[in-house]
């Protein structure tokens, strides 16, 4: 330790050093005893470091045991959000095919066939920027290792796919059930039994935070009804999921397909865990 200066009773100074109640090495001839006192300070020192350490030992245990509890009083819930819809675009598939034993008149018949359904699809009401003519799929049944018996009398099959691509959704579904007029016209449409049309709801980003909002708080209602009946308070969020957005049909029969109709419902289910005090 710094080497301190000190009043010997032998009035000569002492360079003891904390040397308290040791023989005073100071250089007299007193043989008295040097009472510098260091001693005493080095015991007040030692006395506050212990305390501390006292303290810092109950305090931390503590700390980390409140943590822990606080860390285990949250509850977790869940909040719905249903929106109504209305699909704003209709892709219309009107797939129909010809056969016929001589692959040059079933190119002509199908060509035919064709404009016709196009200028149908006019007087309707739709434009050329709606209407997309497809290619032509030809399909030769003489080439097939498994063909049936009498595949000669209509060797060549074609087929051909004209789709309405329009946000006139109604139109659409009006002009739906006017394809009779066509099959009168010697027009046979392919797979007839599944859907032709699916109705598309394009504006789901812009709906979405909305509905996370609505969720939100309909989340945080249920987190209080339950903090209520366990006498304790909600506090901030701990954790949240949004969950899935789901575009789903507006009235869920048995078979119904959300594609299928122009009305839908939006939903999301978001979990969130809250804090409880």
């Amino acid at each position: 330790m710094e080497e301190m200066n000190k009043t010997c009773s032998c009035d000569e100074n002492c360079k003891c050093g904390c040397n308290e109640g040791k023989p005073c090495t100071c250089g007299c001839s007193c043989g008295k005893k040097c009472k510098c006192g260091c001693k005493s300070f080095a015991r007040v020192v030692s006395a506050l470091l212990i305390g501390a350490g006292l303290c810092a030992g109950g305090f931390f245990p503590g700390y980390y045991y409140y943590q822990t509890k606080m860390n285990s009083n949250y509850v977790t819930v869940k909040g719905l959000s249903e929106m109504p819809v209305r699909a704003d675009l209709a892709v219309w598939d009107l797939k129909f095919v010809v056969t016929n034993n001589d692959l040059s008149l079933a190119q002509q018949e199908i060509a035919q066939k064709g404009q016709m359904i196009v200028s149908f699809l006019k007087e309707q009401g739709f434009s050329d920027a709606e209407i997309v003519v497809e290619s032509i799929n030809t399909n030769d049944l003489m080439a097939n290792p498994y063909r049936n018996e009498g595949a000669s009398a209509s060797r060549y099959i074609l087929n051909q796919t004209i789709t309405v691509r329009s946000q006139k959704v109604d139109l659409v579904a009006s002009s739906l059930g006017k394809t009779g007029d066509l099959i009168a016209q010697g027009i046979v449409f392919e797979n007839q039994y599944a859907t032709p049309v699916s109705y598309v709801f394009t504006k789901l980003n812009d709906i979405k935070p909305k509905m996370l909002e609505e969720a939100t708080k309909n989340a945080e209602a249920s987190a209080q009804e339950f903090a209520k009946s366990s006498n304790s308070t909600v506090g901030k969020i701990r954790r949240a999921n949004q969950g899935v957005f789901s575009i789903l049909p507006s009235e869920q029969t048995a078979g119904a397909s959300e594609a299928s109709q122009i009305e839908k419902k939006v939903r999301v289910v978001s979990t969130i865990e809250y804090w409880l005090k």
